[in-house]
């Protein structure tokens, strides 16, 4: 069991929660997770109701090639939406998927009360101490190279042994920067081949022996779509076959576009188990 400290509230992770995707840009590779500010709050009221423990808010694409955007620009797109969603919602559990410390900085002022950093602090140099002066929870995720760049061929000698050792460094920095509560992201589809993707899943139980709770972000992903041949809007079926095989390899937290159908997943995970 786990527990993370949202900003006074405590998240209390006994058995594993689904992580709803809201993307309030026009550019995310997956269309069916797009929204305005506007449409934010219908969003959030559909995936609560469908049982979404946590809402994950994100601005920018960091698709494979996907092109920056300014700190400002991101900015002005999530916090809006945050707010929102915030007075709509007043208890629920708001991640802010971002980069840049002052676009973190901004969403938690807004309501948001944990950080999800697909680059760990490397992109963004003030990111971790920042992190650690809001004192709310650290989503810190393996990437190897950038969005721009990083399914170009990317290698490892052995990919569960240096995303291990990266994150053991990485938890050592956040707890030097005051982070108390760290989420380890594996990185599913960022800098990693197919093979890759699927080893890390088989070893989330090992990534999980850091002692922190492990998310699974698979939905929708690449991964899925070559190895069935099939398009983004097809992959529910395959997204929620490996959601499955991340619960019984030990996620604690599964990041989706689906809320319904992962929570499904999840419930009868439960009943398996006992």
């Amino acid at each position: 069991m786990f527990t993370l400290n949202c900003s006074g509230r405590m998240l209390i992770l006994d058995k594993p929660v689904v992580m709803g995707i809201i993307n309030v840009t026009p550019d995310s590779f997956f269309s069916g997770s797009r929204v305005t500010a506007d449409t934010a709050v219908q969003q959030a009221e559909r995936m609560l109701q469908d049982g979404a423990g946590m809402l994950d808010i994100g601005g920018q694409s960091t698709r494979p090639g996907s092109e920056r955007i300014s700190a400002q620009e991101e900015t002005d797109r999530v916090v809006p939406a945050i707010e929102a969603i915030v007075k709509a919602f007043p208890d629920v559990n708001i991640s802010i998927d971002t980069y840049y410390a002052k676009v973190a900085e901004a969403a938690v002022k807004a309501g948001a009360a944990i950080v999800n950093d697909i680059s760990s602090g490397d992109m963004d140099d003030e990111m971790i101490t920042t992190v650690g002066r809001l004192c709310v929870p650290y989503i810190a995720m393996h990437m190897q190279g950038t969005p721009d760049n990083m399914q170009q061929d990317p290698l490892y000698e052995d990919v569960t042994r240096e995303v291990l050792d990266y994150f053991i460094q990485k938890m050592e920095v956040c707890r030097r920067a005051g982070i108390n509560d760290i989420i380890l992201d594996p990185g599913i589809g960022f800098g990693k081949t197919d093979a890759h993707n699927f080893e890390l899943i088989r070893n989330l139980k090992i990534i999980g022996e850091l002692g922190k709770p492990v998310l699974l972000g698979i939905s929708r992903k690449g991964l899925i779509n070559r190895t069935l041949e099939i398009k983004a809007a097809e992959a529910l079926n395959g997204t929620t076959v490996l959601n499955t095989m991340g619960l019984m390899n030990g996620a604690s937290i599964l990041r989706v576009h689906d809320v319904k159908e992962a929570v499904e997943a999840m419930k009868l995970y439960d009943a398996y188990v006992g």
